[in-house]
């Protein structure tokens, strides 16, 4: 009866993936469409199917690094360190995203900053970031 309610759980699983897919599938198809109209050009559909696997396979592949970034820190949720980590290949990139946390830091309200305090674990694993450039 257990192994009844797994794959029940499995399918349920797969079901809500599936519907993730198409849905991230379907946006990238209507931005692509948009960029390609607002650039006076026609992309071809399997091109524009192309970039959506793509892009969707790129989506996965990065939320599986981010969570084992976190994990690695010894943390159950992913943070902005583990984003900007996962773009140290690409200088521009992880300049933007600093860029971005700084500015979400700068518009958190006061009383938000002060009330989240880091773990001492957190606070060594935040100390403990090196960005190494690429040769």
């Amino acid at each position: 009866m257990g192994s009844d309610m797994e794959r029940d759980d499995e399918e349920e699983e797969e079901s809500v993936s599936e519907i993730l897919r198409d849905r991230f599938r379907l946006s990238t198809i209507s931005i692509a469409e948009a960029e390609g109209k607002k650039n006076g050009m026609q992309i071809s559909e399997p091109i524009v199917a192309c970039v959506s696997d793509l892009a969707f396979k790129y989506a996965q592949q990065l939320a599986k690094d981010l969570e084992l970034f976190a994990q690695h820190a010894g943390r159950k949720s992913v943070n902005m360190e583990d984003v900007i980590l996962s773009a140290h290949r690409n200088d521009h990139l992880a300049a933007s995203l600093r860029s971005i946390s700084n500015e979400l830091k700068a518009k958190e309200p006061q009383s938000e900053r002060k009330r989240k305090k880091n773990t001492r674990k957190e606070d060594k694993s935040n100390a403990d970031v090196h960005y190494i450039a690429d040769p």
